[in-house]
């Protein structure tokens, strides 16, 4: 047993090693013999501990991010397909059978339609050209549904078991990917884009979509599958459809073979009548059942990230502007943004937990919405900091208001 701990810890020290010669400028082909003689089959996990290991060791998700095209290349063929028929993850409904069913879409729209669209817009003078190939990058859009199921879902869970390093790095990339095809988008929706500069950066936008495909499925999808239990992919399979699907139909709920409805009860129950009396405040006291309907029922959306940084509680309402999965409870907060904006959430907290400000606030337009972001310091009666409460509202209604109204409605 010493002897094989004593290998993996030798073959974990040269991967680390490779990736840093890559890093320093050393091309996939100078690094690529030596790689090859060490690592005959090496599992997905090894390649995680390696990524969290050189986050560990000071190197930013940000640096490890630019190397993810190249490492990916090198691990190509290397990886064990651990994952043989008749697994929970084959069955209809299970998460991973979806998220593979959407790559199968993606990799369908690209080669079978986006690919000879590029060569026709480069080749023909033709409006039809172009609306065939403006119409095959509004599709390839909806993978925003498939990263976001990615991002808010799965790695909600691999943070739980100490997983940070991969999908700080995966994100990022998708978040590559996702501006990619904005630019594409945004370059044929100009008058004389060059034609040849939209096809250059199409091609660019759907290799790297190719790529995540084979990360997901050599390298993520493995390792969630090597790391969550069944009634997590139950809760993740429950929440996907918030989110949509991409390029597919709904799907079924998927559970697990045996039957989930223990520990679903070992939760809050939803008529809350479980619970022992009222919960008193300054004012009176409520049922937990009339407080969540009350914070439901609040034409605002309420999330509650607790002294930690953990996300402890978010409204329900009706018409939510932002999505929240339940799977996003007991999440560090950080981990529920993009990499580029963590910088501003943690800067918010450290001003809320230092006492230079109470509240921050931000505006944004999405479509017929004029969105208020508004984020408050909470602290109780001694000026302790307890979190930070998260309000968000369509202010557009309101901004539209003129004159008075002092009557009933019909």
């Amino acid at each position: 047993m010493s002897e094989q701990i004593n290998n993996r810890e030798y073959r974990q020290k040269i991967l680390k090693e490779l990736i840093m010669e890559l890093h320093n400028g050393k091309s996939v082909e100078e690094v690529k013999p030596r790689f090859e003689k060490l690592i005959e089959g090496i599992s997905p996990g090894e390649i995680s501990e390696m990524e969290q290991a050189l986050i560990m060791e000071g190197m930013p998700a940000e640096e490890i991010q630019r190397l993810c095209d190249v490492h990916a290349a090198v691990f190509k063929g290397s990886i064990l397909d651990i994952h043989g028929p008749g697994k929970a993850e084959d069955t209809p409904g299970h998460p991973v059978h979806t998220l593979k069913l959407e790559n199968r879409e993606l990799e369908k729209l690209i080669n079978d339609r986006i690919k000879q669209h590029i060569e026709e817009y480069k080749n023909q003078e033709s409006a039809e050209s172009a609306a065939r190939l403006e119409e095959d990058f509004r599709l390839l859009w909806e993978i925003d549904k498939h990263y976001s199921k990615k991002e808010n879902l799965v790695f909600p869970y691999l943070e739980k078991y100490g997983i940070t390093a991969p999908p700080k790095v995966m994100w990022g990339v998708d978040d590559e990917i996702r501006d990619a095809i904005k630019e594409v988008r945004k370059m044929m929706a100009q008058v004389g884009a060059d034609k040849n500069k939209v096809a250059e950066k199409a091609k660019e936008a759907t290799d790297r979509v190719i790529e995540m495909i084979f990360k997901e499925e050599k390298i993520l999808f493995p390792m969630a599958l090597e790391t969550l239990t069944e009634d997590e992919w139950a809760k993740i399979s429950e929440a996907s459809g918030e989110i949509g699907y991409c390029l597919i139909g709904p799907v079924k709920k998927w559970v697990p073979s045996y039957s989930i409805g223990q520990a679903q009860a070992e939760g809050t129950s939803r008529d809350g009548k479980e619970s022992s009396g009222l919960v008193k405040f300054d004012a009176g006291a409520l049922s937990p059942e009339e407080i969540n309907a009350m914070l439901n029922t609040l034409p605002i959306d309420i999330t509650f990230v607790d002294r930690d940084d953990s996300v402890k509680y978010f409204s329900q309402a009706k018409d939510r502007i932002f999505a929240r999965p339940i799977t996003v409870i007991g999440r560090k907060v950080q981990n529920c943004h993009p990499p580029a904006s963590v910088h501003i959430v943690q800067k918010i907290l450290d001003d809320f937990k230092k006492g230079k400000k109470d509240h921050e606030d931000f505006w944004i337009r999405m479509g017929d919405k004029y969105v208020f972001i508004r984020y408050f310091a909470v602290r109780n009666a001694n000026g302790e900091y307890l979190g930070t409460l998260e309000v968000t509202q369509d202010i557009a209604p309101i901004r539209s208001l003129e004159g008075e109204k002092r009557l009933l409605s019909d």
